[in-house]
């Protein structure tokens, strides 16, 4: 399991620590999900630039990115100038070995492991759900039935808050004391939750005008769902995401 860090200083104090399971090819096989590439003929100057948005985002996001990620960014790079280059007239076209081959093999590899996992956990879930989930009322039944079709991922979050900060012009993010804090958003998020149990993740946006205040609210939200206050769902594979907080809590 790998840890995506919020960096603090001095000057701002609260950090906030989110178990992430995905890697940089979880973040590969994302990208080509969401472009419907096939796996074995990755356009890859098309993935690279995608890929390397992701890591600006991570930076504006202020998160400590593990080293595997900026490995995979040198290696896609890497496998982008060899494509770039003039065929070797000397070996035989049907001969010459892609520059994208082992990257492919990896991606394969580790797509049958996920796929494999997935399985498991599947079964994992549903044995759990027949000994131990208490029957919904009527309210929840009525509340939750397709949302919980599709848990999403951090790449997914990405995804979705990518759309909503080409919304607002770029600037020079720095989140300090004077902004609203990551503890006054949650505080304000759940607030709104309290009289609306399901919100668009989008909606949790539409009072923020500058790139800082999407920042702190993404940030927010990262820690609710790491503190499990609420979780977050598609109600298709890349569709609408949305927020819904525990029936618990």
């Amino acid at each position: 399991m790998t840890d995506v860090q919020h960096r603090t200083d001095a000057a701002n104090p609260y950090s906030i620590k989110v178990p992430v399971f995905e890697g940089p090819l979880d973040l590969l096989l994302h990208l080509i999900k969401e472009n419907k590439i096939d796996i074995y003929d990755i356009p890859i100057a098309v993935i690279t630039k995608q890929y390397l948005e992701y890591i600006e985002i991570m930076k504006d996001l202020n998160l400590e990115i593990a080293s595997e990620f900026l490995v995979m960014a040198a290696t896609l790079i890497y496998i982008k100038s060899r494509m770039l280059l003039p065929p070797d007239e000397t070996i035989e076209t049907e001969e010459q070995e892609d520059p994208r081959a082992g990257l492919v093999q990896r991606l394969l590899e580790y797509q049958a492991y996920k796929e494999a996992s997935g399985t498991l956990r599947e079964r994992e879930e549903v044995w759990a759900n027949i000994f131990s989930r208490p029957p919904m009322n009527k309210n929840e039944i009525e509340a939750e039935p397709e949302l919980y079709l599709f848990d999403v991922n951090i790449f997914d979050l990405m995804s979705a808050l990518k759309k909503i900060m080409s919304r607002v012009p770029p600037e020079a993010i720095k989140i300090t004391r004077e902004t609203l804090t990551v503890k006054d958003k949650i505080a304000l998020i759940l607030d709104k939750m309290e009289s609306e149990h399901t919100m668009r993740f989008d909606a949790l946006f539409e009072e923020d005008t500058t790139r800082v205040q999407i920042v702190v609210t993404f940030l927010a939200l990262l820690e609710i769902l790491r503190l499990g206050i609420a979780r977050a769902y598609q109600d298709k594979e890349f569709g609408t995401i949305w927020i819904m907080r525990h029936t618990a809590i």
